[in-house]
Parts: C-alpha cells; sequence; structure tokens
C-alpha cells in the first residue's frame, strides 16, 4: 500500500510508521488521518509484533494542518460532525491497538500531535520536545483527547493543561506520566527499536490477551465519554469564539473573545 503523508516500512517484527509532511510540521490533515487509519489497519493485519510512530524532519506533530483549519469555517453542522467522529476514529484505534505501540516523539507534539504521542503504549521523548493542549487558546474545545488524558494524568492536571493551554516540556510531561522516559535526540530511535526489542521478548499472544483485557476494561466508560466528546467538538464550531479563534489564529492577531458563547 502507498500513502502521500507518512511512510511505512518494516524491520524484522517491527512495523515503523512516520508522520512524513516534515515541511508542514506533520501536521494532521485529513489525508494524514486517511493514511493513519489504513496504515493501522495494514499493520494490524501484517506480521508485525510492535509499531513504532514517529515524524520525519524537527517535529513529532504540530497539531492541525493551517488548509484544513481556513476549511472548517465553512463547514455544516453535519460535515462538523462527521469530522468530529473521524478524530475520534483516530485516536480510538490508537488506543485500542491490538499490538503494542511506541511513540518516538522527536520534537513538537502540539494538540493533535499530543494525542498521537501520548495515546500510544508507551512514550518516549527527546528532551526538548513540547506538549500541548491548545485548543481553548483559539476556540476550539478538546474535547476527544480530554477523555483519555483523564485517564492518563487524573482530573485536576487534566483541568489545568486543557484549560490553560499551555505548551510543557517533556520533563513535565514525564513528570505527570505523559512521557516514559527522555532519550537525547541522537539515541531516541535506536531506544525505540530496544524497547521493541524487548518487548517481542514476551509472548505475542500475551501482549494480545493483555492489551485487550486494557481496552476491555475501559471500553464501557470510553463509548459514552467520547460519544459526548464528539458532540462537544462538532458544537463549538457554531460558536461566534470558534470563528473569531481560528480567524485570528490564521491572521496572527490577538482574538477579540464574545462574553461567551
Amino acid at each position: 500500500m502507498s500513502f502521500s503523508t507518512i511512510e511505512l516500512a518494516y524491520h524484522g517484527g517491527i512495523a515503523m510508521i512516520t508522520l512524513n509532511r516534515p515541511d508542514k510540521r506533520n501536521a494532521i490533515s485529513y489525508e494524514l488521518i486517511q493514511d493513519l487509519l489504513a496504515a493501522f489497519a495494514e499493520v494490524r493485519k501484517s506480521p508485525a509484533l510492535v509499531m513504532i510512530l514517529t515524524g520525519a524532519g524537527k517535529a513529532f506533530c504540530s497539531g492541525m494542518d493551517l488548509d484544513n483549519l481556513k476549511a472548517l469555517i465553512g463547514r455544516t453542522p453535519e460535515q462538523s460532525l462527521e469530522d468530529s467522529k473521524v478524530m475520534a476514529q483516530l485516536f480510538r484505534t490508537l488506543y485500542d491497538f491490538p499490538k503494542p505501540t511506541i511513540a518516538a516523539v522527536n520534537g513538537a507534539a502540539v494538540a493533535g500531535g499530543t494525542g498521537l504521542a501520548t495515546l500510544c503504549d508507551f512514550t518516549l521523548a527527546v528532551p526538548d520536545a513540547k506538549f500541548g493542549y491548545t485548543e481553548v487558546r483559539i476556540g476550539f474545545v478538546p474535547a476527544i483527547v480530554s477523555t483519555f488524558l483523564l485517564r492518563q494524568v487524573g482530573e485536576k492536571v487534566a483541568r489545568g493543561l486543557l484549560l490553560t493551554g499551555r505548551l510543557f516540556d517533556a520533563a513535565e510531561a514525564q513528570r505527570i506520566g505523559l512521557v516514559n522516559e527522555l532519550i537525547p535526540a541522537e539515541n531516541l530511535m535506536a531506544r525505540a527499536r530496544e524497547v521493541a526489542s524487548q518487548l517481542m521478548e514476551s509472548s505475542p499472544a500475551s501482549l494480545l490477551y493483555t492489551k485487550r483485557l486494557l481496552s476491555s476494561a475501559a471500553r464501557a466508560e470510553l463509548d459514552a465519554q467520547i460519544d459526548a466528546a464528539v458532540r462537544e467538538n462538532a458544537a463549538i464550531r457554531s460558536t461566534a469564539d470558534f470563528r473569531e479563534g481560528l480567524s485570528s489564529f490564521l491572521e496572527k492577531r490577538k482574538p477579540k473573545w464574545s462574553s461567551g458563547a
């Protein structure tokens, strides 16, 4: 299978997916989402035992693509709902992936990029990597990622990250449990392959059953939360603040917020 926004390669029992839009800092486009979903499906059926996700160039994933952001203002409510469902499908597919996953975060991982990086089973990051759920700063709501973040770091920490929309460094990400290890850039991929090799020493059936058990334990709660999150993610797009936040971001100016939704 060929892809236009990612690369998929196999090395022994490892499937390596590289976000390959370095000129766009590997931003999430509609095409990249479809490429990732197709690649996940291929890896799932392949003999590979472990999947590694990383980015080409200096960034892991900088969030939503600017051209796609511009198009959001003109979307109908039905289209906005469908967009939200597709984004939820991407994150849920990665979270529930039946084989062990490793994110090798080689640089900035912002908004949706933070989601991709931290929903893997293991998240390795270079020390200068930046993270952030920045949606509220441009009129979005971090609805879908919040459902997973609450489970990972607890409500108090999640509230602080989601409501401020601030960027935070890899050391803080490790301290609050979103990153497993900080690895120098020159050793990042070697360490990711080392972790993969350690995982492949275990029974493939045991890994599969363990991952299925973990996903099953969260399924009912996540189903309800993601359904609500998809609706909130779509609903925010009909507000004046969404239009202003998006316009100000694209025009590189300070937003002029309304008094409410």
